[in-house]
């Protein structure tokens, strides 16, 4: 697969690299554990707007610098100047850009290389998948810290484990090692020991590079709308979701392919 990279040289922290089809954000503050600023979270709101009208991007992989951190979660270096009015606006920051990764139309993945806790256990889960290496752990830790989690953690790990669970984790601001993580569900792959997690993320989504990026696009629309529809209104959305693949030429392509036993070429349209 080939390589590039497009170093972002400014003081957001992120890295933007590209590997084939797929997109690759680092985050690139492993001084700071790759904790979480304003200027942080800011890009991953814009990468994540940005990527809708990406073409020849088939998916996005999220990950961090270095060995030690996915990401400590917010920069509390950062956040211990400010005053009450100041944190009410940075989880208004936070809301917005980890709804656009959650709504992304293009699959995102967290590759967990290191500690992933607070807002980084957050980020992770406004992903679509998650895989983690071996001696990594994630766990939502806030309350150790006399505050709740305030970037979604609440809400989006009791939709993924339920709510007996996500409170014995909240409350207990318990860490989870990475065969935990995996048992509970929280991640859905652990990276054999000694693989790099972000070549075992690119591995374990490899499908992605041929699939039909329209297809992809509404099964994830379906899907996340299950967690605020009605049963009814969930099947109304799925039919809507369908009739964009309907429409397209991509599944026309694999009608043709399928009747001339070869392998479909998807375009994206």
């Amino acid at each position: 697969m080939t390589s590039s990279t497009n170093r972002q040289a400014d003081e957001s922290g992120v890295r933007v690299e590209r590997r084939g089809p797929f997109a690759i954000w680092m985050l690139d503050r492993p001084d700071r554990m790759n904790a979480l600023s304003r200027a942080t979270v800011r890009r991953l709101g814009e990468l994540a707007r940005e990527a809708a009208s990406m073409s020849d991007v088939r998916a996005i992989v999220l990950t961090g610098a270095g060995d030690r951190a996915f990401c400590a979660g917010a920069d509390l270096k950062e956040r211990q100047g400010m005053d009450e009015e100041d944190v009410r606006d940075f989880l208004g920051l936070y809301r917005a850009a980890f709804d656009a990764i959650a709504r992304c139309p293009k699959p995102v993945v967290a590759a967990i290389n290191g500690v992933a806790f607070g807002g980084g256990l957050e980020l992770a889960l406004a992903c679509d998948l998650r895989i983690m290496a071996a001696d990594a752990r994630v766990g939502l830790t806030e309350v150790s810290l006399a505050i709740i989690p305030g970037a979604g953690g609440t809400q989006r790990l009791t939709r993924l484990l339920g709510e007996a669970k996500a409170k014995e984790l909240i409350l207990l601001a318990r860490r989870l090692s990475a065969d935990e993580a995996l048992a509970l569900g929280v991640v859905g792959k652990v990276a054999p020991e000694g693989e790099s997690v972000l070549d075992a993320a690119l591995a374990w989504v490899e499908p992605l590079a041929e699939a039909a990026p329209i297809a992809v696009s509404a099964a994830l629309d379906a899907i996340d709308a299950a967690f605020d529809l009605s049963l009814d209104a969930g099947l109304l959305h799925e039919r809507r979701c369908y009739e964009r693949t309907l429409a397209s030429a991509d599944r026309l392509e694999a009608l043709a392919a399928f009747h001339g036993k070869r392998k479909p070429v998807y375009r994206g349209c």
